[in-house]
């Protein structure tokens, strides 16, 4: 037994509700469980219940032993002071609190213990996947939406706090978040770190020509240290040197990594396509909450980085002839988690509900991620139709599934109420 289950337990009423009879000898009816409380206080709010004859109005107090009631100091508390009822699963300790206690252990379905600890023990991909198929489609569908705004509010928090640091800047927002995004996997956080260092006034300055805009990022990056023999390696060298001094940039401690990925996912070529980006498009977000479709924002990320690294992958080493382009799954990736983010980001910001419902129904036009988590869930053959569905699927698989936190999920909520509630222990 776990308190987060005995707190379910009483939520939901799954106990056998006929004759209860507190540890003082009175009868007990539930009239109303109340409302879990997140805040300080007790369990439950807004309960009522009636002990014999007199109804009760408070809270109610929930704990797997009795004696935590003491061990948690509730009684010098102020915020239990109008607490009606102790909700206990074993009563070990005689404590004469001024309000009656009950005892849940032997009023629970057997059944119920049962499936919650084999979900809790699952070794599985997802902890209920024995029994996934129980679940509609609507379930599901409502489910998913909810993971997905869940998922779309932990993204606004990060833009929230880059506003915070540039003073409500939105279009430095986009680019910051834009170039942790280029970063890919390994390398987001040194990008973004990049981004931080050249501002848009700096990259306006010089976006006309591409190669003061690469020697900048590729500057900024650590990318322009070496002894090169190549004559546009050196060409940056020089412009980024004259640039450092003339603007006092300080470059990003770290290294930029380029093990273990393809080589059309080193930092050098997404740097150089993020360059390209800028050249061709710097002021990204006005455009991106302007936009009356997809389509249009996927124009403009169609960049080609510049024809040097047609021939490279790196600075220094030749490689055969192929145009590094963004590619679609690169550009969906940009578009699932800079542009959807930022433009649901700025309606809730401004409170507006249109551009936040235009960027859900965004995803809905871009097509799923395929990863390790889709994988998964289409081997349990969970549709997975577009970006709005694989986005959801990964709140659900990251922040409920791997953390075991069923009780909390309305697909483990639901496969736990095929138990019939009020079947003796």
């Amino acid at each position: 037994m776990t308190e987060k289950l005995l707190q379910y337990i009483w939520q939901f009423q799954y106990f056998n509700p006929n004759a209860l009879v507190t540890e003082e000898g009175e009868s007990l009816q539930v009239l109303q469980p109340g409302m879990p409380n997140s805040n300080q206080g007790a369990d439950f709010t807004d309960s009522k219940i009636k002990l014999g004859n007199t109804t009760w109005a408070g809270s109610i107090e929930l704990h797997i032993l009795a004696s935590d009631w003491n061990k948690h100091k509730h009684s010098a508390d102020k915020n239990y002071k109008n607490v009606i009822l102790h909700v206990v699963w074993n009563n070990d300790a005689e404590l004469n609190l001024p309000f009656s206690t009950l005892v849940l252990q032997d009023k629970v379905p057997k059944l119920l213990l049962k499936k919650f600890d084999e979900l809790m023990h699952a070794e599985s991909f997802i902890p209920c996947e024995k029994n996934i198929e129980l679940i509609d489609q609507f379930t599901w569908q409502n489910w998913k939406e909810r993971m997905l705004v869940e998922r779309l509010e932990t993204k606004t928090a990060l833009i929230f706090e880059y506003l915070k640091k540039n003073n409500n800047h939105w279009e430095e927002t986009c680019w910051w978040l834009l170039a942790k995004n280029f970063g890919y996997k390994l390398n987001s956080v040194a990008f973004e770190k990049m981004a931080q260092t050249i501002s848009l006034n700096l990259l306006a300055k010089h976006k006309d020509q591409i190669h003061q805009t690469e020697a900048l990022l590729f500057g900024q990056a650590g990318l322009l240290d070496a002894d090169f023999t190549d004559a546009y390696p050196k060409l940056l060298q020089q412009e980024y040197q004259y640039l450092k001094k003339k603007y006092q940039l300080q470059k990003v401690e770290g290294t930029m990594l380029f093990l273990r990925m393809r080589p059309s996912n080193f930092p050098t070529i997404r740097l150089a396509q993020l360059a390209m980006l800028v050249h061709s498009s710097l002021h990204l977000f006005s455009k991106i909450k302007e936009s009356p479709n997809l389509n249009t924002i996927k124009k403009l990320l169609n960049v080609t980085a510049n024809d040097f690294w047609h021939y490279h992958y790196t600075f220094e080493d030749l490689s055969n002839f192929k145009k590094k382009k963004l590619g679609n799954q690169m550009v969906d990736n940009i578009l699932i988690n800079t542009v959807v983010p930022l433009l649901f980001a700025y309606g809730h910001f401004y409170q507006d509900t249109v551009l936040k419902d235009q960027a859900i129904g965004w995803l809905e036009q871009i097509n799923a991620e395929k990863n390790s988590i889709s994988k998964g869930f289409r081997a349990l053959r969970i549709e997975i139709k577009n970006a709005f569905d694989s986005q959801a699927l990964i709140q659900l698989k990251t922040n409920y599934c791997n953390k075991k936190r069923c009780l909390d999920c309305r697909i483990g909520n639901s496969l736990l109420r095929h138990i019939p509630p009020f079947t003796s222990p």
